[in-house]
């Protein structure tokens, strides 16, 4: 598979109203040469004369001139490319195009809900193959750009592993960009006790209670020592962004408190660390 982030070529697609036209301008912000909605029978000619060190980013969907998805793998392939598909949430894709009034490009005169149930079952095989799926459905604009730039921005050679430390509920599912996930739900839950229930993560009295659980200090100490060498590894190994996800039941108390504690000691660490808590409810 190719090393995300060093390729010269990436290839852009996915469901329609995911975010393509974002993605694109994102692409075109971090320096790439853009080209939207390509006719895939030109793809290798352009790639041949593009710059010598340029990179580009080439955005191909349903709507493009002899599109097929044995076509977009075998060109990704023989490009070395990296296949980068934008994908949502079928409610989330039909509020979309209620909001906007758009016809679904599958659709025609049928609902739009129609259109997205055909090209995802079109594009199942795309998505399975591609060498790194973003799912849009709760991401904001700058959310999305976030992720894009730990992967595919420009950086200098001496540029630092980017990390995200992500607080999540498991009842609401672990987060598709997570890299790394791990489980607090062993840790004492703050949210039996009456006077810390209303209260999170971020309030000393919730982190004083959670310090107190004998394994709790063992375990950040562990978790320490397990990301300490794998960090610098990572990053030799081309990877310039890394979300770790930390769990517990309800994503707002233990998960909340060891994204802040591993935060702080990542930034000691001289990382640049972004914090995301995902089910606090603001």
């Amino acid at each position: 598979m190719p090393q995300l982030g060093k390729n010269k070529v990436v290839i852009v697609t996915g469901l329609s109203g995911a975010g393509m036209t974002s993605v694109m301008k994102t692409f075109e912000d971090f320096g790439y040469e853009v080209f939207d909605n390509f006719p895939l029978t030109l793809v290798k000619t352009l790639v041949k004369k593009t710059k010598k060190g340029r990179s580009i980013a080439i955005g191909i969907d349903t709507r493009s001139r002899g599109f097929s998805v044995g076509t977009v793998l075998k060109k990704t392939k023989a490009l070395g490319a990296t296949l980068l598909f934008i994908t949502c949430d079928a409610a989330v894709l039909q509020k979309r195009f209620s909001e906007t009034r758009r016809r679904h490009p599958l659709a025609k005169d049928a609902p739009a809900s129609t259109g997205i149930r055909k090209e995802r079952k079109q594009l199942e095989n795309l998505h399975a193959k591609a060498d790194l799926a973003i799912d849009t459905s709760e991401l904001s604009i700058h959310d999305l750009r976030h992720i894009l730039e730990g992967h595919f921005a420009i950086r200098r050679k001496d540029a630092r592993l980017v990390v995200t430390l992500m607080s999540f509920a498991f009842r609401n599912g672990v987060p598709r960009e997570a890299d790394l996930v791990m489980d607090v739900r062993f840790a004492k839950n703050p949210h039996w006790v009456k006077s810390l229930k209303p209260k999170t993560g971020l309030d000393k009295p919730v982190g004083d209670y959670i310090k107190k659980d004998p394994q709790w200090g063992p375990f950040i100490k562990n978790f320490k020592s397990l990301l300490k060498p794998l960090l610098p590894r990572y990053a030799e190994e081309g990877k310039s962004y890394l979300t770790i996800a930390i769990g517990c039941s309800g994503g707002k108390h233990r998960s909340v408190f060891a994204v802040r504690e591993l935060g702080a000691w990542l930034k000691e660490m001289g990382y640049t660390a972004h914090i995301e808590h995902r089910d606090i409810r603001k």
